[in-house]
């Protein structure tokens, strides 16, 4: 006769492990992203106002990326009150560019929104007011963002049509996530910034 073996319970796993379980997959990468990048406008601004102006710029950044992968929209309660926030921003710490950062914010608005009329299913006003919020943060260099998460996304979506063929047209690529690439490349690239 056999008796059946005893199995020991399974320790706990440590409370960091745990974390990382339950948060799904998109959100560990944006938030190991997150973290990655946070130092990068402290780096370029110094442990000051704009230091955590730019860290918290790239926090919202990481949010609406996640958001855009994981529900296909941009929050108007995060985007636009952060937007908002970094005009006011802006007018605080550099009065001398809250112009350039009004019309920074329009003009890259109004680069997403054509397509967004023209192409039903491409860009969205989400992504329309995230460069909004990308103007309002970057002033002039919100252009070099704009083409840095254009590249990017481009490259994906030629990959894309590559592996799948003209099925992958079909396909719905978040553009939230290159656009925040863009800017936190900008940034590290010394592209002017409105904070």
């Amino acid at each position: 006769m056999t008796t059946p073996a005893t199995v020991a319970p399974a320790a706990p796993a440590p409370p960091a492990r745990r974390f990382a379980d339950a948060l799904p997959s998109r959100r560990r990468v944006a938030l190991a992203a997150a973290l990655l990048f946070a130092p990068v406008p402290l780096w370029r601004f110094g442990v000051g106002a704009e230091g955590l102006v730019g860290v918290l710029f790239f926090a919202v950044l990481a949010i609406l990326a996640v958001k855009d992968m994981e529900e296909q929209r941009i929050p108007n309660v995060i985007v636009l009150p952060a937007t908002a926030a970094m005009l006011l921003a802006v007018g605080v710490l550099r009065p001398h560019h809250a112009l350039e950062a009004l019309l920074a914010a329009a003009a890259a608005a109004a680069f997403l929104f054509l397509p967004s009329l023209l192409a039903k299913g491409g860009v969205g006003m989400g992504d329309v007011k995230l460069a909004l919020l990308l103007g309002a943060a970057l002033g002039r260099g919100v252009a070099a963002a704009l083409l840095l998460g254009c590249l990017a996304a481009s490259v994906v979506g030629v990959a894309l049509l590559v592996r799948h063929g003209s099925g992958a047209r079909k396909t719905a690529v978040p553009f939230a996530p290159f656009l925040a690439l863009g800017a936190v490349a900008a940034v590290a690239l010394g592209a002017q910034h409105a904070f």
